[in-house]
């Protein structure tokens, strides 16, 4: 029977038991496209499910404890236990029914560039490129760099990476739901490597990230004349040579202007199917911005701002200090941060991000 007190969860319910039976037919079992775009809708729905499940199981063993306890006093105290917990399998069913981000599930790319402090600035884009990856590792998520220019010291000049989870997580669980509040301006303090005189300096790196669109995403359309193909010659730190094929791409969208470069898969082929899926993926980053601005909606993070000047963080070595500026999160273990101990940091975004969207619930 349907329940009427929470229909938003019922017709959750519904679609998630609809979409797997869609999912066991041999014809849709044998289409990866298909089973992808049933298994992300599929694990969206999951956490709603599991806490409309949790809160029916709950009611009703409370109510036929009361029942019991109506014509026998030794239940009286098992129907007390199990009515006080109603209350919070309630609460967390009314948070997993709170609007999500629905780019929550998907995997991330994510681009550091080295910006103002020269050598310095590079230094510490690797930093923050060693530190996503160190955190990507602990959440079991693959990376892949998909472009690379380095400093002959070591660092950083610019860099492009995909995080990608296994599997189709739960929206609490994917990638963008965690990184899409790195984007922005991170600013370290400290004495540089190149400093002679122990002076304390402030360089800053830049941080973009956008949610990774799939290669047969049917939200974007790409036509191929809006597109320009430059074919070129791979080269690494310095500008030396990496190889000698032709095989590098630059890909530019003509209507947007928006260039991606690919150079390190290994022919001509895998660097455009790499370009074009970035490309998809700036695209529909575009898009949802666009629809964010235009329509207030809460398919963007209330705390992560699209202003990529923004100044997010600031990183204090002779302090060992680490704080989030929008959350006013603070804490001294920026080495353990800086070795991928990431969560609390985020956590303190996340947090703040879901206080803004049930205050708009009520």
């Amino acid at each position: 029977m349907a329940d009427q007190q929470f229909p938003a969860a019922q017709s959750a319910l519904e679609e998630y038991q609809d979409i797997e039976r869609q999912m066991s037919q041999p014809e849709v079992a044998s289409d990866p496209k298909a089973i992808r775009k049933l298994g992300r809708r599929h694990a969206q729905l999951g956490s709603i499910v599991e806490a409309y499940r949790g809160w029916q199981h709950a009611r009703d063993d409370a109510e036929a404890a009361k029942e019991m306890a109506g014509e026998d006093a030794d239940f009286v105290q098992e129907a007390k236990r199990l009515e006080a917990l109603v209350p919070p399998a309630e609460e967390k069913l009314r948070s997993a029914l709170i609007p999500r981000d629905p780019d929550d599930v998907r995997d991330t790319i994510m681009e550091i560039k080295a910006g103002t402090g020269g050598e310095e600035a590079a230094l510490f884009a690797g930093d923050l490129l060693r530190m996503y990856t160190r955190y990507a590792e602990k959440r079991g998520w693959t990376t892949t760099i998909q472009s690379e220019n380095s400093t002959e010291l070591g660092g950083v000049k610019d860099v492009q990476v995909a995080i990608r989870a296994k599997g189709n997580p739960a929206p609490e669980d994917g990638v963008w739901a965690s990184l899409k509040y790195e984007g922005g301006v991170h600013r370290v303090q400290r004495i540089p490597v190149t400093e002679s005189q122990g002076r304390i300096q402030t360089s800053a790196a830049g941080v973009i990230v956008f949610p990774e669109a799939d290669e047969d995403d049917d939200e974007i359309e790409i036509d191929p004349k809006d597109l320009k193909i430059d074919i070129f010659m791979s080269s690494g730190p310095g500008g030396q040579s990496v190889n000698t094929t032709y095989s590098a791409v630059r890909m530019t969208h003509i209507p947007t202007g928006i260039v991606v470069s690919m150079q390190d898969e290994k022919s001509q082929i895998q660097n455009r199917a790499a370009a074009l899926r970035v490309l998809k993926s700036r695209l529909l980053a575009m898009k949802h911005e666009k629809e964010a601005a235009e329509a207030a909606d809460m398919r963007h993070s209330q705390v992560r701002s699209l202003d990529r000047s923004e100044r997010i963080r600031t990183y204090n070595f002779p302090e060992n200090r680490i704080v989030d500026h929008r959350t006013n999160y603070k804490a001294y273990n920026l080495d353990q941060v800086l070795d991928g101990d990431l969560q609390a940091v985020i956590d303190s975004d996340i947090q703040a991000d879901e206080a803004a969207r049930l205050a708009k619930t009520d």
